[in-house]
């Protein structure tokens, strides 16, 4: 119960504890904190407060309490406030703000990189933001570029942002005396390959083109192909092209039990090259991890799982070869693992190192003497840097964007009455 009331008539302690015995619902309203400042100034000379005894002082406090709302410490604090300066001196305090340091600029340089990129993880950003100031010298990025990552998600869930920002199954062991059964061991060194395959689907009993991603252990350099089948007369020559495209010696090659891979043409293949062949363990299934989780947070992130006719692996593998496997390697920020130990000698991975693969390559120690013969930093120096990351992603999008719409365009060619799952819903 909040009433407005006036007090004047209560003058002596024997009314203020009859008072006090009343419902505590009874409320002082004032209009603002300088007519309650006023009314505490009244009602401390009213009770004549600083001559009081003590246990009469309490009385007058508590009634004071009663009447304002105000806690023990806020009532002592205005009390002693009267009686050092002879009135209580109403404080105009504003809260304190941070000074605001990223501006709309800042987040539409954000959203400009997230677009280019298709929204990266937090750290990967933050290393494109800062290498766009301090690689490429973009005073626009100067002061975004020391962002950290958990601001990055603050910054996604404005509405600025939000605004503009556009199973398992079993196999059945069969033995093969091809490749050796064990996990590769590379010992710091690049050259070690992790394969995969990715099949982009069946359409009304038509197979779809066929994805080829291949993955260096240590720098996680990339490269992707595609191909019309995997049979080996497709397959043996679209590995010796990605092996190819690697700039360092390939010395081991690691794959699941798949006979795309583990057959008599690949294995004389890896054996001309003087490359060591093995494949993934029973119930070992992180021995392949690493291609496996490429081929989603890759392949499936920037083609999607829309079926495409095998008559367009030529232009697929076309623009992997021209956009999407330069972008992966030399624009698009990577987490490395740290591993750590705890109290109890537990081992667990941090990701707490990004970098591009480039950069993680030449990191190295004594870097140069894994390169092929005939290829030096220099000459991917200027591959690496003639466009910043943001400039070769939009090149990317705008080259992949111009390759499916050849396939809408050109419709006629997929067979009548088809399904297709874009962005979460069937299309007919």
């Amino acid at each position: 119960m909040t009433i407005i009331m006036n007090d004047s008539h209560i003058v002596s302690i024997a009314q203020i504890k009859e008072f006090l015995k009343l419902d505590n619902g009874i409320r002082f309203k004032s209009a603002s904190k300088k007519g309650r400042n006023q009314w505490l100034e009244e009602a401390l000379v009213r009770f004549r407060y600083f001559g009081l005894r003590k246990r009469d002082k309490a009385e007058v406090k508590e009634y004071l309490k009663r009447m304002t709302g105000l806690s023990d410490a806020q009532l002592t604090r205005l009390i002693a406030r009267k009686k050092k300066f002879g009135k209580i001196l109403f404080e105009s305090t504003s809260r304190h703000r941070f000074p605001r340091k990223y501006t709309p600029g800042d987040v539409a340089r954000l959203i400009e990189t997230d677009n280019a990129h298709q929204r990266l993880s937090g750290p990967a950003t933050k290393e494109i933001l800062r290498r766009e100031y301090e690689v490429f010298h973009k005073e626009a990025y100067q002061n975004i570029s020391s962002i950290s990552s958990s601001h990055i998600y603050n910054f996604r869930d404005t509405r600025q942002y939000q605004s503009h920002a556009l199973t398992i199954k079993k196999t059945n062991p069969k033995k093969i005396p091809i490749g050796e059964r064990r996990k590769p061991e590379p010992q710091g060194r690049p050259g070690y390959l992790r394969i995969d395959s990715v099949h982009q689907g069946d359409l009304e009993k038509e197979k779809g083109v066929y994805h080829i991603n291949v993955v260096d252990e240590i720098t996680q350099w990339e490269i992707v192909g595609c191909v019309e089948r995997i049979s080996e007369y497709f397959l043996v020559p679209l590995l010796e092209d990605l092996i190819a495209q690697f700039p360092f010696v390939i010395l081991g090659f690691h794959s699941d039990n798949g006979s795309e891979f583990i057959n008599k043409i690949v294995a004389q293949l890896l054996n001309k090259l003087l490359i060591q062949q093995t494949k993934s363990r029973s119930r070992h299934t992180n021995d392949n991890a690493l291609a496996e989780g490429k081929n989603g947070s890759i392949v499936r992130k920037y083609v999607g799982y829309r079926f495409i006719p095998k008559s367009y692996a030529p232009d697929l593998n076309q623009f992997y070869r021209d956009h999407l496997n330069i972008y992966l390697n030399y624009h698009r920020p990577c987490g490395y693992a740290t591993i750590v130990a705890d109290k109890k000698g537990k081992e667990k991975k941090v990701y707490n190192i990004y970098q591009i693969p480039y950069e993680r390559f030449k990191s190295l120690p004594d870097a140069q003497q894994y390169l092929k013969p005939g290829i030096t930093f220099e000459t991917l120096n200027k591959l690496a840097y003639q466009k910043s990351d943001n400039q070769c992603a939009a090149l990317m999008q705008k080259a992949k964007d111009e390759l499916f719409n050849n396939f809408n365009r050109n419709r006629l060619q997929f067979p009548t009455f088809y399904t297709t799952f874009i962005s979460g819903s069937y299309v007919d």
